[in-house]
């Protein structure tokens, strides 16, 4: 069976997009860019190649299908940049078997302007068409949150912004067939803005209650409880909670070397974010003088090593960082995490529990770093001889709170 749609990139962004679209009926080719970070299960393969999905044997077959949706990942550089390299990997070779008529999409992170400056550039070079006349040409910033159950593809809003209206109206006949509502921007650059302004509102909002928890534990405050109270106000207010640090693929940007201009609130946020992992480790030093022992020395348990609960994706989780300076401060750092079976930090392996009741029993501190749902953590709070819940998960006055 021909693909109508091919997803260039199979990491976290494409695989959701690839089976939001062989679920709504389309026959869906990937196409790998690179090392993947995403990851099926056996079932959902399953399903997938059930209802049209397969991968490219050849960069030829790219030239088949009326839509290609570019899901190149786009990690934060040396420099502190996006680095491109996988985009524009995936668009020469696109390029170079692009024919007339062909809808083309960039969905990955990427900096205002770089649909028109780089990829169209790329695109026509390699091809020899004209983005606008000879092929369609957009932008749409990508809405992933994995393990997400209330707001899947299809009821996710999806932005749209084309080089011409033409090129819009193409996406958008194509992401109506897999989401409930298309919002059309006045183009590439407002759509790619649309990215931005999310990732930053997401980052800025969560250093925020970071300096709270902070703040509030200074002052003898229960954040939670406060958090509980102020999520009821119906307008002007939408609740985030701290956390050890910020974990997850959308990095925040601040624009400076791709403009020379900073955003100050964004990079007062990622000052913050990226304190977080230090001010646990402080904690939990507190914590262990507090009951007459030294982090040296010390049987330390980490709970949950992932960046989201009920995910195995460990990209960006803080607790790699708290691990590395657990270990520094000369204790014994081990783990649980029912998602993954193997750990290794600053080259070492680091030993797994195979009960967390029974290793929390014996760590002499326990620090939930994620809350998965296997965990019962009443009974790991009567369990753990020390606890300091990072998540605000437990029971009120069962732990010691971030």
């Amino acid at each position: 069976m021909p693909a109508d749609l091919a997803v260039i990139g199979l990491g976290h962004l494409g695989l959701p997009l690839a089976q939001a679209a062989v679920a709504a009926g389309i026959p869906t080719l990937g196409y790998k860019t690179g090392p993947e970070a995403g990851s099926l299960t056996a079932a959902e393969l399953r399903r997938m190649l059930s209802r049209g999905f397969r991968t490219a044997a050849g960069p030829a077959e790219l030239g088949r299908v009326r839509t290609a949706v570019i899901c190149a990942p786009t990690p934060r550089g040396a420099d502190g940049t996006l680095d491109l390299g996988q985009v524009e990997s995936a668009a020469r070779t696109l390029a170079a078997h692009l024919r007339p008529h062909t809808t083309v999409i960039l969905e990955s992170p990427v900096q205002p302007g770089t649909t028109e400056e780089f990829l169209r550039p790329l695109l026509e070079e390699g091809s020899g068409l004209r983005a606008g006349r000879d092929f369609h040409l957009a932008y749409s910033p990508s809405r992933v949150d994995p393990g997400n159950r209330d707001f899947t593809p299809a009821n996710t809003p999806k932005v749209i912004g084309g080089l011409t209206p033409a090129c819009t109206e193409s996406a958008a006949a194509f992401y109506n067939r897999l989401t409930d509502k298309v919002v059309r921007a006045r183009g590439p650059r407002e759509a790619e803005t649309v990215q931005l302004l999310e990732t930053n509102f997401r980052h800025v909002n969560i250093a925020l209650v970071n300096e709270m928890a902070v703040l509030c534990n200074d002052l003898g405050v229960d954040l939670w409880d406060v958090i509980r109270c102020a999520e009821t106000k119906p307008f002007g207010f939408q609740a985030f909670r701290p956390g050890p640090g910020v974990g997850g693929h959308a990095v925040p940007q601040d624009l400076h070397g791709h403009t020379g201009r900073t955003l100050r609130m964004v990079e007062l946020a990622q000052q913050v974010n990226n304190h977080m992992p230090q001010y646990v480790i402080q904690r939990a030093a507190t914590l262990l003088n507090e009951h007459g022992k030294s982090a040296r020395g010390a049987r330390v348990l980490l709970l949950g090593v992932t960046y989201k609960p009920d995910l195995a994706d460990q990209q960006g989780s803080p607790a790699q960082e708290i691990a590395t300076r657990l270990m520094e401060l000369g204790a014994s750092v081990s783990y649980h995490d029912p998602h993954v079976p193997s750990w290794s930090v600053l080259d070492r392996p680091v030993p797994r529990a195979d009960s967390f009741y029974e290793a929390a029993a014996d760590a002499d501190l326990t620090i939930l770093l994620q809350q998965h749902r296997t965990y019962d953590l009443q009974g790991l709070s009567v369990k753990a001889q020390l606890l300091l819940d990072t998540r605000g998960a437990t029971p009120t006055g069962a732990a010691h709170r971030l």
